[in-house]
């Protein structure tokens, strides 16, 4: 099982050794990677795009999750790699995306409850905010933030998420070049049928 530390020059090891309370969700996270249970965004995926065949969609999405996942502490913090795989990949299969950068805001009852720094994909008219299902496991964001996992229409987004884009250029990201996009591009390269 292929791990990548949170910190850039230290091991998974290092790091836990560095912050012990930390370790027991990473050994959560290291049984389910074992026994294959990681959840995926597909199940709960709100889904209304035109692009691609819908089960292109949710594999692809599913494909993403189960790369940008090998981080220590799974990938809740994982939405800049999630985005850039996502848009590399409908990029090769001749779609125009580009990765955003801005701040996802969350509400309940019509008041927000949270707001950080995140990442999608814009595919022409429409969002891909497929990395959301799991933010449950990240221990910043508040228990009562629900947000499945969204492709679709900008239109169409639920009202208990609003995401505002930045001005900010997307940064590259090493493991996305030089672990994943290789490994994505493999997996693309086999898949058959009408897309």
């Amino acid at each position: 099982m292929r791990e990548i530390s949170p910190a850039l020059h230290m091991s998974c090891e290092e790091f836990l050794a560095i912050s012990p309370n930390a370790r027991a969700h990473a050994e959560r996270i290291r049984a389910q990677k074992l026994a294959g249970i990681r959840p995926v965004p597909s199940p709960s995926l709100l889904d209304y795009s035109t692009v691609l065949q819908p089960v292109i969609r949710a594999n692809l999405i599913d494909k993403v999750a189960s790369l940008v996942d090998e981080n220590l502490f799974g990938r809740s913090e994982m939405c800049h790699q999630f985005a850039i795989l996502v848009s590399r990949a409908l990029s090769n299969l001749g779609l125009n995306a580009k990765t955003i950068a801005g701040t996802a805001m969350y509400y309940e009852n019509g008041c927000e409850i949270f707001r950080w720094k995140h990442y999608w994909v814009r595919c022409g008219a429409e969002i891909i905010d497929g990395n959301s299902d799991i933010l449950f496991e990240n221990p910043k964001v508040p228990k009562n933030i629900i947000a499945p996992p969204y492709w679709g229409p900008v239109k169409l987004i639920p009202p208990e998420r609003r995401l505002r884009p930045s001005n900010e250029i997307v940064a590259p990201d090493p493991d996305v070049d030089n672990i994943w996009w290789n490994e994505l591009d493999i997996w693309l390269n086999g898949q058959s049928g009408p897309r």
